[in-house]
This record gives structure tokens, sequence and C-alpha cells, in this order.
């Protein structure tokens, strides 16, 4: 008997009878015998965790059936139920208890009881039972159920005739017939759902016929038995093609449907039977009112997953296409990953006709978000726009004009990450478009003073250096760097300022403290009120929080040097660039001049203790070097500020853009395989083909039940010749050992199933044979294994399933316990070997942007540094090497990694099937002085928010850097 045929036994939580002191079985005879409707209760409850527990309480068999069966208590009933289903029916030759006749005319009795829940529970409890012999006396009773007044108990009588001719057809042949005649006249909504079930896997002409008489009546039904109709609907139509014509309206009809659940199931049901434009534009519509009407936000990532599918099928994405700006308010949903999956589908739907709409509708987003500040995710909302916005200008550039006001408008915010995807959209704008280029320049000339982050400060004084060529807008730019900075020199400025406040405020306070007035309280009593008082209430603030900076100045007073190295190499590519567009030797040392004294000044202010945190040594270096480059003003050093730099970042936009491009190319070239055939294809016939080998053909429903069981993976892997079983195979034992045990492991996303090959190796017949399981990590096992008997020389299989709550390594121990016939020693055991679960069945590569890539770096808090120890020679090798052991994805770009210099450093990134991150950078070099046969030596440091994975990843990269050497 298979796993899917044996019994589903029933889970009870409580203490284990291990736990508790121990009771003897005439204790429980006496409970139930003399005891009163408590304990009766409680012994019995006792007597089924005792039975589920392996015990053997043979003897108290006619004294549950004699002292419990005729109790008319409901309790005492229910509990009856799940003793009669874990109690064994049949004695050791296989032939049915002689008892279990007195249980048979019980619940014959039970079946005709008055109250509708004793009959109603008592037909779900005879779904369970395999034994024909205690059914056939039943089957009147069943049959005269189904005219009951109650539906509960109806319905529970229609699933009962269901198990029981799935199981026993001979029992009762002419099910189908009746239960047809019994649809065509019941009114209760779940009782024609349980029944048109049953016709549809029992006797789907039936079924059929019952459709065919009401099929324009079908939005009145209840949504249990629509989503019936649409599943029969769609298993017709998958096996018999000629069918959809018939049926089609019907799921259009569905629709229309007042459940969610029957709309969705309807339009994939649809898309799936029909490619015409009409189907998938009726599709695509009730997905989208799914998304927008739907609350729950798993369901619009579901649907949208939904529409990815149909937007990457190529004979659907044309009607898609047309749904862009309606698949758009999904954006309405304050969940960031709907509305991040919302504008990606989106971003590849849109077209030239549609992408003016598009850009206005994301600049009237935009302003939206402008005005909810305050919320979470805003601004990654605000983050997520840009980058759309910014991608639609790659995609058609004639878009540029319309984007460049509104994001313009981003830089004076507060939000560094809408600021710094600005910034990028702006620099690669300045370096592409020519016609663009002046306005770009002079509308950042006109915010410079406005800005008020780090980051964008530093984007927008690099932007500016490299890019303003022109007399004028050189002028501009030093003016408005002089304006943002303050009066020179700035440590002259501040100490002055700083004194000025200290004599103020000492001439101010005798005569404050003097300006005393006195105020009469409602109690008749004065009060003593100082002016000085007064005006710091009314100021709120005192004299140095009161001193506003200009932002340059009050950036380098906070301490934040960092701007200091682009604040030097601007103005040196601005001062160069002066003296080779100016040809007056006058004005040239003037703007020289000017450029040198700011940077004195910002590198005395460094060194003068003011600011909070003192400028560091990288700082100073660069700011000396521009000093000396500005006096020295040699040719070779000129060009590489006035050029080489802006070729640097021609040769990063054009790594970038053959990356996307390459992208494209490769989803191009999968559409045109699918849609076009090349003059010596095979031509495929459908009425030759095997039903796997086509798309359109099929089973979506037993798809959904294959991945939802874990052996849809199976089949994938029964069909590639090249994977094998075996590699997933552990043995547990020794070949010498009494019994020896091998397990196939198969993971299947969150929970792991053990299938465990138990074979006895002995000539005696080994009861109560258990494999007993325990887990280390975060592994749960949640499916005891069942005890069995082996004959002598015998073997079974024995199933187990863990779940899996994170991505951690995880270990699987245990032992084999068993009895002897015959043999008075103690229970034998065989100890097992343990299965080791990796890591990498759950990792799977990833990508992200640098931007994400640095903030995840900052926030994740624990990390695992390991060193670098492998006989590999060449750095790429290594790194090759790693991405195979880790299933991570490099995100540093391959022309990075060209060249031979020695050292190599690269980013890494997966993530897990349970959505955590895994962050990895690779920091290797070949030492100069070991000569080129050195091996690589080095550090990799990996990041995670959770200990487990951190730790693992390095376990693993530990293991095979030791396999490799081996």
């Amino acid at each position: 008997m298979t796993s899917a045929e044996s019994i589903c036994y029933t889970l009870i939580n409580g203490p284990s009878v291990t736990d508790s002191e121990p009771i003897n079985e005439s204790k429980l005879k006496h409970d139930i015998e003399h005891g009163d409707v408590c304990k009766k209760t409680e012994a019995l409850k006792r007597v089924i965790r005792m039975t589920l527990d392996g015990e053997k309480l043979q003897g108290l068999l006619m004294t549950i059936i004699k002292y419990l069966l005729p109790s008319d208590d409901h309790k005492i009933k229910k509990l009856l139920l799940i003793f009669w289903e874990i109690w064994p029916k049949t004695d050791s030759d296989g032939q049915l208890l002689k008892e279990m006749i007195l249980v048979c005319d019980a619940y014959r009795k039970d079946l005709q009881h008055p109250n509708e829940f004793i009959r109603g529970s008592t037909l779900r409890f005879l779904c369970k039972l395999r034994q024909p012999e205690l059914l056939e006396p039943l089957m009147p009773a069943i049959r005269a159920c189904l005219d009951h007044r109650h539906s509960y108990v109806r319905r529970n009588a229609v699933l009962a005739i269901y198990t029981i001719y799935k199981k026993f057809d001979n029992l009762i042949p002419d099910a189908p017939e009746l239960i047809h005649e019994y649809l065509e006249g019941e009114k209760d909504a779940s009782c024609k759902r349980n029944a048109f079930m049953m016709l549809i896997h029992a006797d789907q002409d039936r079924a059929l016929d019952y459709l065919s008489t009401c099929i324009d009546q079908v939005n009145s039904f209840n949504d249990i038995l629509q989503l019936v109709i649409v599943e029969l609907v769609y298993k017709v139509c998958y096996a018999n093609p000629n069918e959809r014509a018939r049926f089609i309206r019907c799921i259009y009809n569905l629709l229309q449907s007042s459940s969610q659940a029957v709309r969705y199931e309807a339009a994939g049901t649809l898309v799936t039977l029909s490619s015409a434009p009409t189907a998938v534009r009726a599709a695509a519509q009730c997905y989208v009112d799914l998304i927008v009407k739907e609350a729950d936000n798993n369901v619009k990532l579901i649907v949208l997953d939904r529409l990815i599918d149909l937007k990457d099928h190529p004979l659907h994405e044309k009607v898609l296409q047309e749904s862009t700006m309606d698949i758009l308010r999904a954006l309405s949903s304050p969940d960031i990953e709907v509305r991040r999956k919302t504008l990606d589908l989106a971003l590849d739907l849109v077209t030239s006709r549609n992408v003016e709409d598009l850009v206005k509708f994301l600049e009237k987003e935009i302003n939206k978000s402008s005005n909810a500040q305050g919320h979470d995710n805003t601004a990654q909302y605000r983050q997520l726009l840009v980058k759309t916005m910014h991608s639609c200008t790659v995609k058609f550039p004639e878009v540029v004009s319309h984007v460049i006001p509104v994001l313009m408008n981003f830089l004076g915010d507060n939000e560094e990450l809408a600021a710094s995807d600005v910034l990028v959209f702006v620099r690669e704008a300045v370096h592409k478009y020519d016609e663009h280029k002046p306005a770009l320049l002079d509308k950042l000339l006109e915010i410079f003073h406005t800005i008020k982050t780090i980051k964008t400060m530093r984007g927008v004084l690099w932007i500016l250096g490299e890019y303003c060529d022109e007399t004028e807008r050189i002028l501009r730019f030093i003016t408005a760097v002089k304006k943002s900075i303050g009066e020179l020199p700035i440590v002259e400025k501040e100490l002055k300022l700083a004194a000025g406040e200290a004599d103020d405020e000492e001439k101010k306070d005798e005569p404050e403290k003097k300006k005393e007035s006195k105020r009469v309280t409602e109690m008749g009593t004065y009060v003593t009120q100082s002016a000085f008082t007064t005006d710091s209430g009314k100021n709120g603030k005192t004299g140095s929080q009161e001193t506003k900076r200009p932002p340059l100045r009050q950036f380098f007073m906070d301490g934040d040097f960092s701007l200091a190295g682009a604040l030097s190499t601007s103005l040196t590519k601005q001062a160069l660039r002066f003296l080779s567009v100016c040809s007056i030797g006058q004005r040239q040392n003037w703007f020289v001049a000017e450029c040198m004294q700011i940077l004195t000044s910002v590198y005395n202010l460094g060194k003068s203790g003011l600011p909070k945190t003192a400028i560091s040594d990288d700082e100073l270096d660069r700011i000396t070097v521009c000093i000396k480059v500005l006096s020295d003003r040699n040719e070779i050093v000129n060009d590489i500020f006035t050029s080489k730099c802006r070729d640097s970042l021609t040769t990063l936009l054009d790594a970038r853009l053959a990356e996307d491009r390459k992208k494209r190319s490769a989803a191009e070239k999968h559409k045109s395989v699918l849609t076009s055939a090349q003059p010596d294809d095979p031509i495929r016939f459908n009425q030759l083909m095997a039903k796997v080998e086509a798309g359109s053909l099929e089973d979506q429903f037993e798809l959904s039940l294959s991945a939802a069981v874990g052996t849809l993976n199976q089949k994938k892997d029964a069909k590639d010749p090249s994977s094998t079983k075996l590699d997933k195979v552990y043995q547990l034992t020794g070949f010498s050992d009494p019994v020896y045990s091998e397990t196939y492991v198969h993971i299947n996303q969150y929970d792991i199933v053990l299938d465990v090959l138990v074979v006895n190796q002995t000539s005696d017949t080994l009861q109560n044979c258990t494999v007993e399981l325990a887990t280390l990590g975060d592994l749960k096992l949640v499916e005891k294994p069942s005890p069995i008997t082996l004959a002598p020389h015998d073997f079974a299989n024995i199933r187990a399933s863990v779940k899996v709550a994170s991505t951690e390594n995880g270990i699987i121990f245990g032992n084999i316990v068993y009895d002897i016939i015959g043999a008075g020693n103690d229970r034998n055991c065989v100890v097992l070997n343990d299965i080791h679960i990796d890591i990498m069945d759950y990792i799977q590569p990833a990508s992200c942007t640098d931007e994400e890539f640095r903030r995840m770096w900052a926030e994740f808090e624990w990390e695992n540094k390991v060193s670098v120890n492998t006989s590999i020679t060449n750095l790429n090798d290594f790194l090759q090497h790693i991405l195979q052991s880790t299933n991570m994805k490099c995100l540093t770009n391959e022309k990075a990694l060209g060249g031979d210099c020695g050292f190599l450093a690269a980013n890494l990134f997966a993530k897990s099937i349970f959505g955590e991150s895994a962050l990895a950078n690779l920091s290797i070099e070949k030492p100069a002085n070991l000569g080129p046969e050195s091996v690589v030596a080095g550090h990799i440091r990996i990041r995670a928010k959770s200990q487990g994975m951190a730790l693992s990843l390095g376990d693993k990269i530990n293991f095979s850097q030791k396999k490799l050497k081996k």
C-alpha cells in the first residue's frame, strides 16, 4: 500500500504517557467499568494515547464495547470515533476480529440516531474504514441518510458513499446514478458541491449532463460549487479540446462571479484553454480587479505572478501591453513588494505608444508620495518611482525632457535613497544627451545651495566639476561654491563667531537679571518672572543653536570631511578648464587663487580642532595633491583630470549598456524560440505527443497539487537522464548490523521527506520495529514513523517528514529499536549515522544594486570572516570555485574582474527560499614575492541577518576548500 493510500491517523496534542505517572491496565478497566462519565472520559483518553504510543491493550477491548459503546454522552461518542480509527481491527492472520461485529451494530444504530451531529460524525468516521466486512451491513443506513432533513448529515453521507465507491465499488455499484438523482433534487450548496465533486471523479459524463442542464444558472450558484464547475470544465477541455467551444462561455460568465477565488480560478482556466486576444484581455482585466479590490497582500503578489507569467508568453504580451495603465492601479496598495512587482511589470510592458502616459502617471505618484511623508516605506517607494522613470528614459530617450523637471526636485529633499538614484540619472543624461546638458547643469547650479544631504552634495559637486565647460557656467559654479562655503578664511571666521557670541552673552547677562516683573497668581500670592526666561521661552533656542551656517560649511563643522575630496577634485577640474577657455592671464590667476584659497581654508579647518571630527589623512592628501596640481600645471596630470575621468565614466556606462543589451537579447532569443520555427525543426503533432510535452496541454491542477505535495521536482528529475536519486541516498547503518537501513532525502522547499528503507538481516521476526529520529538546528520532526513488524529477511519503507524553519545547517540523527519474538531481554537498538542537511538546498543566486548591497552590508549585524586556504593559483578560478560552492552570484562587473593585477575584490549575493539575504565580499591576492606559482591568499567576509546563515555559509566555504585540497 502506497503512502497516498495509507490511513491518515488523527494527530492528538497532549502529554505522552511516559511523562505522567505509570498506570496499569486493571486501573483503566476499573475506571471504565465503575467510574462516572468524567472518569470514563479520562480513561478513554489515556487508552487512546497509550495505543498511539504503541502499547498493546487487547484486554480492554470487550470492556470498552460493553461499558462505553452504549453510552449516550456526546464526548464519549466523539472519543470512540478516534479510538476505533486507531485500534487494530484484525488479528495476526489478517482476519477481522469477532468483536467488531458488535461495533458494527452500534454504529448502525448511530446512523439512525435522531441527533444530526452523531449521524454526521459517524458518516465521517466511515470514510476512514478500510474493512469492507464492516461497511457492508451499514450500506442501507448510509443510503437512508441522503434523505435526512439536516444538510450536515446529507453532505457527509455523500462523502461516505464516494469514499466507499472509490475503494469498494462492489458494495454500492449504482453510486453515480444514485448521487446524480440526489443532485437534481438537492437545494443546499455544500451538499450539491460534494455530490458534484463525486460525479466529476466517479462518472464525468453524468457530471457534464447535470452541468448542461443548468449552465445558464451558473452565476447564481454558491462559490464552492462554482469552483468545482471550473475544475470540471478545465479537466474536460484538457482531456478533449473539442469541448472548449461548449464550455468557454461558462468560464466567461464566471469571471463576473462575486467570489474572488472563483474569478481567479476562472481567469487562469480561461487563459489555459484559449489564446484568443479577447480571452487574454478578459483574464488580465479580472486579475487587475482582483489586485485592486483584494486587501490581502499575499493574494496581490500571487495574482501579479500570474500576470508576469502571462507577460512571459510571447502571444499574450501584446495584449497585456494594452492593459499597462490598468495594471498600474495596483500601486494603490501600500505594500512595497506589491508596488515593486507592479512597476517592474509595467516597465516590461511599456511601449512607445504609452510611455508618455506612464511617465505622467509616475509624476502624479511622485507628487502624491511627497504629501504622504511619515510612512515607513515612502522613501523606498519614491526610490522605486525614480528608478522606473530612469529606466523609461533608457528604453525611450524621447521622454527625457518630460522626466528631467520631475526628478530634479528630489535633489533638495532629505531622502538620500531617491536623490542618489536621481544623481545616477542626471549623470547619465548629462553624459549622453548633449541637447539636455545646459538645462541640467543650470538646474543643478540653481538648487546647489538647497542640498541637505552629504551624498547628494558629493554627487552634484562631481557632475558640475566634470561637465561645466563654458566660462559663464564655470564662474557660476565657483560663485555657488563660495556662497555655500561662506566667508573665508573659515577658521578665523568661526573663532570670531564663537568669541562674539560669548561677549554678547556676558553683556546681556546682568541687565536681563535686573529686568524682573511681579505677577499675581489666582491664590493672591506674588511670583517673580525674569525677562531672560520669557525671551528664551519665546525663542526656544540657545545662541549657539541659532547660528546658521551655509550648507558646505555646516557639513565640515559636523565633521563630514568626505566632501573635501569631491570639492577639491571639482575645483581643480574647473580651474584647469578655465585656464583652457580663458586667455586673459590676470583672470586665470584670479580663478586659480580663489580655488586655492577655498582648499587651504578647508585644510586648515580640518586641522584646527573646531569640527566635531578631525579630517582624515586621505582627505588631507587629496587636498594637498590638488593644490600641487594647480600650482605646477603639468600637461599629463591636467589630461588625467580633464579627460581621463570622463573616459572612465564612458567605459562604465558602456559596460552597463552592454550588459543590459545582453540580457534583452537573451530574453528576445528565448521568445523567438517559442514563436518561430527553424527549417530543420521537427514538426510536433498534438495527437502524437505526450501531454507533458506541450505547455498548453499541461494539467495545471495536477501541477499545483504536485508542487504542494513535493512531487513536482521528482517528476522533473525523472525526466533528466543526468540526475539520479543515488546522489541523495544516505547509508544509516552498516552491512553487518542486524538491521540495515538507508534513506533517500527529498528536499521540498519548506520541508524534508525521508524515505527510509529498513531491512531485517536476521532470521528472527522483529516486532515494534521503530525508526526514532531527532533533529538539531532549525528542524522539527512533524511526522513520527509508525512501528512495523518485519519477517525474517524482510524489508519495508518508512516515511518521515521534517519541517525546515530557516536557512541553517541541520542534523537529523536517531536509532532503530525493535523487539525479538521469544527473547526475554530488553529492546534492541541500532544507532543511525547522522544526516547532514546542506544549506545549499535552500540558497539561490540573486542580484541587487550596489546601493542595496551597501545598505544591507551596513544593516546586517552578523559577520563571519573566513580565511582563504586553497591550492588554487589563479584568482578568477578561485572566484568561480566559491560561486559554484555557495550558489551565490557575483555582482561585480566582468570587466572589473578582468586583467592580471595580482589582486581581486568581488561582491557576492544570494537569497534563501525564506527571503533571507546573504552577502559576501571576496578579497584575494597572489603575493608577488612568492612567484607566479604561489597560491591565492586573502579572506572572505560574510554578512547575514541571522547568525545561523552566516555561520553555515562560512562552514560551507571551509568544507569546499578542504575538499579541494584533498
